[in-house]
């Protein structure tokens, strides 16, 4: 009987643990390159490897067999258990940017080069 009183207390508190995680305070936890809308806007194709690093910064991710991609991501996984994550690829030919996918608006004047 006191082992199974033992083992019941024990299985009690234990799941107690889980009711208190709310009441403690987590740190949000941002990972990668944070970029917004007003960053992406700047692109234009035909800018060099050099000029778009300027813009956007280093890429958190690049391809070792191909330097040609590079990925920008951002994790945030905030303590309040909401999470998101955003993500562009930038698309290289001759060290000059030939294309844009991703997570944010197609800037308006990306077909624009700089030059014109």
């Amino acid at each position: 009987m006191k082992k199974l009183i033992i083992a019941g207390s024990l299985v009690l508190i234990l799941s107690g643990c889980s009711v208190f995680n709310k009441l403690v305070y987590q740190i949000d936890v941002p990972q990668g390159n944070y970029l917004e809308q007003r960053d992406i806007n700047l692109l234009r194709v035909g800018m060099t490897k050099e000029q778009v690093d300027f813009v956007l910064g280093a890429p958190v991710a690049e391809n070792p067999f191909r330097d040609d991609i590079w990925y920008y991501i951002f994790d945030m996984n905030a303590g309040s258990g909401e999470s998101y994550r955003r993500s562009v690829v930038l698309r290289f030919e001759d060290d000059r940017l030939i294309s844009y996918e991703g997570d944010f608006d197609r800037p308006e004047n990306f077909d624009t080069p700089l030059d014109q």
